[in-house]
């Protein structure tokens, strides 16, 4: 059986399913992208909605290409269905939603007449897009083709249509809410809307309507959705549904999308009544401190660590007392009260928590390799002012970040270089090292001493933008702890660190070649 309207009445009981009172709701939302990340999470929190009774709209999703999964939408009713898995205060979630948020699908290429059209509909009051981060980027076209070539483009053609549709009235001013994953990426799609409006000669009270009437809203989005799982995973799960879905989305528990806005803004999106997951507020900073902070900023201070103490994924480090102790106490003991903003202490240590619980979600498969990609950059974003905030506060070496630092030097140490790509080796198996900065690292270790190595790489002003050589005790204790890696293990070393001794432990001698 596949997932359509008709087949909801054979659906078994344990699956949450429309009624068909939702199949009537107004299209209130033109949503530019098909992609999980905005089933799973904005269009989730609107189905949601609407199954409470609160938001009462639906969903018009622009493609920017034909054929693909337009497609399956069309053959499944605009169907799909949301499996969530994970961890939640400690106990174990499991939820299948089959989800009415979405009334059609539209090609741009095809149906672009039909995309401007929904501008006169008086009910659609909000625009979200997720088109990529180079979504979001300056095209000078005329946005009369049919249709432009650009993102921006088209939101600033079906904006024009509108302007035109209403005559310019205050009340047709549209919430365009970006999720594209680039520092205030509502004032940047703004800004670029702008320029493109002066480049097509629009009119000069179309522009004044533009700014008065229009809110661009900077967004941060939070959830992992890992899409539709494979071959056998799969196979269990459409056993259990009862039904086969070819836009079967997995998604963890976890959920936020912080909304910049005021007042109007609020209560155009008034689906974030129906959850606590979506935070409308007039600054979002704190949001997205404490996700790169203490979300990201861990992901990068364990993953060199983690792997090179054999876990290949954060589930499976997790599932090992010593792995976990050591990134609970470096999230919560070291990075929490490090964050370089005004946080309540209780607030960092909840939101931890959270983070701790989807580290340790089995249905997720995320792979410390992959986390390393742009190590030293990432390093530079989330985790220094971290070690700069915390030597300024504590006067003292934060110990579990100098030892992801040693990591992260000795996951570095290239073996290998052909065809301008590093690798190094670990127990006699080669990894990639991808790195814009991997040449750097390289350099360095042709140092003799791994104090040597400390002191080249972190008064690199190319790295880091400044000298760390002057973050009293930092290098010394970087390089006591990269010493103890190269000649005790990994596992061993940072079991040092944390009081802990673990050379009994069949990976505790891990080493690089």
């Amino acid at each position: 059986m596949v997932l359509s309207r008709f087949n909801l009445k054979n659906i078994p009981a344990h699956v949450i399913v429309p009624n068909d009172s939702l199949f009537d709701l107004p299209e209130k939302v033109l949503q530019f992208g098909t992609g999980v990340l905005l089933r799973g999470l904005p269009d989730y929190f609107i189905d949601k909605a609407n199954r409470q009774g609160v938001f009462n709209g639906r969903v018009v999703v622009v493609k920017s290409t034909d054929g693909g999964d337009a497609n399956a939408f069309d053959k499944q009713d605009s169907l799909y269905t949301i499996c969530v898995r994970g961890i939640e205060n400690g106990q174990k979630v499991e939820e299948d939603i089959v989800s009415s948020a979405i009334s059609r699908v539209l090609s741009a290429k095809s149906d672009w007449a039909r995309v401007l059209q929904c501008a006169h509909n008086a009910e659609m009051q909000i625009v979200i897009s997720n088109t990529t981060e180079v979504g979001i980027t300056l095209v000078h076209e005329d946005i009369r083709v049919h249709p432009p070539t650009s993102f921006p483009g088209k939101l600033l053609a079906f904006l024009y249509e509108r302007f035109k549709a209403f005559d310019g009235s205050p009340e047709s001013g549209m919430v365009i809410v970006p999720t594209e994953l680039i520092t205030d990426n509502g004032k940047k799609l703004e800004s670029i809307v702008f320029e493109l409006a002066h480049h097509n000669s629009l009119e000069d009270n179309f522009i004044e309507w533009l700014e008065k009437n229009n809110h661009f809203c900077n967004t941060l989005v939070d959830r992992i959705v890992p899409g539709k799982p494979k071959g056998e995973a799969l196979d269990k799960i459409f056993e259990s549904l009862g039904y086969t879905d070819e836009l079967l989305t997995m998604s963890e528990t976890y959920r936020l999308w912080a909304i910049e806005g005021n007042d109007h803004v609020r209560s155009v999106l008034s689906f974030a009544q129906a959850d606590e997951g979506v935070v409308i507020t007039p600054d979002i900073t704190l949001h997205k401190e404490l996700k790169l902070r203490l979300l990201n900023g861990t992901h990068t201070l364990s993953c060199g660590l983690a792997f090179l103490a054999g876990y290949t994924t954060v589930k499976i480090a997790m599932d090992d007392k010593q792995m976990a102790d050591f990134v609970s106490d470096l999230m919560l003991k070291e990075i929490a009260p490090a964050i370089p903003y005004e946080v309540d202490a209780d607030t960092a240590q909840a939101f931890g928590a959270k983070v701790l619980d989807r580290y340790a979600n089995p249905h997720l498969e995320h792979f410390w390799l992959s986390i390393t990609m742009q190590y030293s950059s990432k390093l530079k974003m989330r985790v220094l002012p971290l070690i700069k905030n915390y030597i300024l506060k504590m006067h003292g070496v934060p110990d579990l970040m100098a030892t992801g630092f040693a990591a992260y030097l000795l996951f570095m140490k290239a073996t290998r270089i052909e065809g301008g790509k590093y690798f190094g080796t670990l127990n006699g198996t080669e990894y990639a090292i991808t790195d814009d900065a991997a040449s750097i690292l390289f350099e360095a270790w042709k140092k003799e001493e791994p104090k040597e190595v400390v002191q080249a790489v972190l008064q690199n002003k190319e790295l880091w933008g400044e000298d760390l050589t002057g973050l009293v005790g930092f290098a010394d204790s970087v390089a006591n702890k990269l010493e103890s890696m190269m000649n005790e293990g990994v596992k061993f070393a940072f079991g040092k660190t944390l009081g802990e001794k673990s050379s009994e432990h069949p990976l505790a001698d891990a080493h690089l070649l």
